[in-house]
């Protein structure tokens, strides 16, 4: 049987779903095999390990799908996942070939409608590797219609750039995010601030949009959110703070911070915000690297949070506890991964379960 969704035009927004928020039940975590040399030049094999203990603590409170190019490659992944521990039944994969690893911003964008008949949808947002930064990015722009094809679910085209990794989501109506990706040039130079929000409105299933500055040094992606700033609940932000002043982190973070106290949202209430350290600088071949103890992904039972061999380790995962105390924080090990220039966060998306 043919399951092909219905592709809708892109002028007429998924109405009626949302965009729920991480800590909401999943289905399933979607991931893509790393296999991108490049993006982790002459260290790949040494990211296999810690990127395989990620799987296995997801798997263990849901099912986790992984994008891969052909069979070689879904045994070369089993091989790494068993040796981790994981449970293999918890574990599929999908023949979806693709430019690089990092599905937070390539994959699936799942809303829900629970009253509707079809209670799940995907909006596929156009993708140009992060400002065109990194060509090819061809197989990564068509993974979520390619994904809403096998599954025969509905699939929206906006028709513009956007990527995961630059919004965040408190559940009841506002979407957080920076002005130096979203308003970059290099992504939608025809859109104002304006348009930009009501595509984020209407395609996310949102009613307010709330925007700081800038992200840390080193972000390749011009300032994604989930690098800096993470809603815990509906009224609370985890933001990361740079207690030197002599570090180049710590203006660019003091001011989003005074824009995140002078926010309000829909009820008029002022965000809750706590502070989260960023580790010490983590430095590869003369190239500061974006390490940052925000980029952590919530499943189901737990917290995974990248942590950078430094003593405020402890200190950020003792933090973030306190902010999920019906989940498990676990901390592994981001020193190679992050060469890469991301972490748990940006590798995931998440399929709310509906």
């Amino acid at each position: 049987m043919d399951h092909r969704p219905l592709t809708i035009d892109k002028t007429t927004p998924p109405a009626g779903y949302t965009f729920p928020p991480e800590w909401a039940k999943h289905e399933a975590t979607w991931l893509t095999w790393p296999h991108k040399l490049e993006s982790w030049p002459g260290k790949i094999e040494s990211i296999y390990p810690r990127y395989a203990e990620f799987i296995k603590y997801i798997a263990l409170s849901e099912k986790v799908r992984i994008n891969v190019r052909d069979e070689e490659m879904k045994a070369f992944a089993l091989k790494h996942i068993e040796k981790a521990g994981a449970d293999l039944a918890q574990v599929e994969f999908y023949f979806n070939p693709s430019n690089d690893a990092w599905c937070r911003d390539h994959g699936p964008a799942f809303l829900i409608n629970p009253n509707a008949e079809q209670k799940k949808v995907i909006v596929d947002w156009d993708f140009n590797a992060w400002g065109g930064k990194y060509p090819p990015f061809d197989l990564d722009d068509v993974i979520p219609t390619r994904i809403a094809k096998h599954f025969g679910i509905p699939v929206y085209h906006p028709g513009i750039i956007m990527e995961g990794g630059s919004v965040e989501f408190n559940g009841e109506g506002t979407v957080l995010t920076s002005k130096s990706c979203l308003l970059n040039k290099n992504r939608n130079p025809h859109l104002s601030q304006e348009q930009v929000e009501r595509y984020l409105k209407d395609f996310y299933g949102q009613q307010q949009v709330l925007w700081v500055s800038d992200g840390i040094v080193g972000d390749d992606t011009d300032g994604h959110i989930d690098d800096t700033v993470r809603f815990v609940n509906h009224n609370t932000v985890l933001t990361v703070v740079e207690d030197n002043p002599e570090d180049e982190n710590y203006e660019l973070l003091q001011t989003n911070l005074k824009e995140l106290q002078a926010m309000r949202l829909l009820n008029g209430e002022a965000l809750n915000i706590i502070k989260l350290p960023m580790p010490d600088a983590v430095i590869y071949e003369d190239t500061r690297l974006p390490a940052s103890y925000a980029n952590f992904y919530i499943s189901n039972a737990h917290v995974i949070v990248p942590t950078y061999r430094c003593d405020k380790d402890k200190i950020a995962l003792e933090i973030i506890a306190k902010c999920f105390p019906d989940r498990e924080t676990v901390g592994i090990d981001s020193t190679d991964i992050i060469w890469g220039l991301g972490s748990f966060h940006c590798l995931s998306q998440q399929e709310p379960a509906v």
